[in-house]
């Protein structure tokens, strides 16, 4: 069937347009630990990084996220590398929260004090390389709503100074979604979502509220590529050295095979068929794949050709999954 390259989307009501698909740095950052648990993705190759990051600006992709303690500062020193010269043709979104050592790439805790909030974005900005920090994301997804308020008041102060353009929360909470929203300056919620999972309640909150709703995990941290079978094993640096091919994630695996030939028409890899899903779920929806490596980018870039499913593709997935297993 014929396919419609994926439009350009909005950042927020009123916000700047990026592209309809991001890029996600988080294993850009390389090894990273808290309290001895590693949470990055293993050794990573900076130049090929940076090769990555210039594939994607050649393949359209205008949107980048990042977070300070990704590699505890090291992901925002690549990212700022390569995007910090151009300024405004880029819009870039990092996130706050986590306490962090450069040297020890350890991360022990958590601030959300506004002097903390202060000197982290301080932080950002010199390791970006920016002016100002187009999306500013508190990445303390369960941080109690009673608490809330100072961060949110320190965030629209730094919108009033100029140090960021607006602010979101990444979190999949429903009820913390529907709180920050009312900010004036809060423009998205970060979530985990994807064509197998994911809290459809607080996608509709940022329907509601105009928000966008940038979601991570939409390949399910790499699930979703058909990268990975019941055999697959992790380094001992990643975050996914855990995961149980017997239990949860082996059932992910099954009920993907009931869907992989429909993501798969028209030429498209596995990759592009879960990324257009998420585009065709809601207008909202602006998916930030991880990606390191150049094949990466040319795999998950692709979807901005291919763009979104069609309505019937959309219906035989939702059929093929709530069917009984076989």
């Amino acid at each position: 069937m014929p396919q419609s390259p994926a439009a350009p989307r909005t950042l927020g009501s009123g916000g700047p347009v990026v592209s309809a698909v991001g890029l996600g740095s988080w294993a850009m950052g390389g090894p990273h630990w808290r309290r001895g648990e590693p949470i990055g993705w293993g050794v990573v190759d900076d130049d090929e990084s940076v090769a990555a990051i210039h594939a994607a600006l050649d393949a359209g992709i205008t949107f980048f996220d990042t977070a300070d303690v990704y590699g505890c500062g090291h992901s925002e020193r690549v990212l700022g590398g390569v995007l910090g010269p151009l300024g405004d043709r880029v819009v870039v979104a990092t996130k706050f929260g986590y306490t962090y050592d450069e040297e020890t790439r350890e991360s022990p805790g958590t601030d959300a004090s506004p002097a903390y909030i202060r000197q982290a974005c301080e932080a950002s900005l010199g390791r970006l390389g920016r002016d100002a920090i187009d999306l500013y994301q508190f990445h303390l997804g369960q941080h109690e709503i009673a608490d809330v308020d100072d961060v949110i008041e320190t965030l629209e102060e730094l919108v009033a100074e100029g140090k960021i353009c607006a602010f979101g929360w990444s979190t999949d909470d429903t009820a913390r979604a529907e709180y920050i929203a009312r900010s004036p300056h809060c423009a998205a919620i970060q979530q985990a979502f994807n064509i197998l999972s994911g809290n459809a309640a607080t996608l509709e909150v940022c329907e509601r509220n105009g928000l966008a709703s940038i979601v991570r995990s939409p390949l399910g941290m790499g699930l979703l590529t058909g990268s990975m079978s019941r055999e697959t094993t992790f380094s001992a640096m990643d975050v996914r050295r855990s995961w149980d091919f017997d239990g949860e994630q082996g059932d992910r695996l099954g009920r993907l095979e009931r869907i992989r030939g429909v993501l798969t028409e028209d030429g498209r890899t596995l990759a592009q068929g879960a990324l257009g899903w998420l585009l065709a779920r809601s207008p909202a929806c602006i998916p930030i794949p991880g990606m390191r490596t150049v094949a990466q980018v040319v795999d998950d870039a692709g979807v901005l050709a291919a763009g979104a499913l069609s309505p019937t593709q959309m219906d035989t997935i939702e059929s093929l999954l709530s069917a009984p297993a076989a």
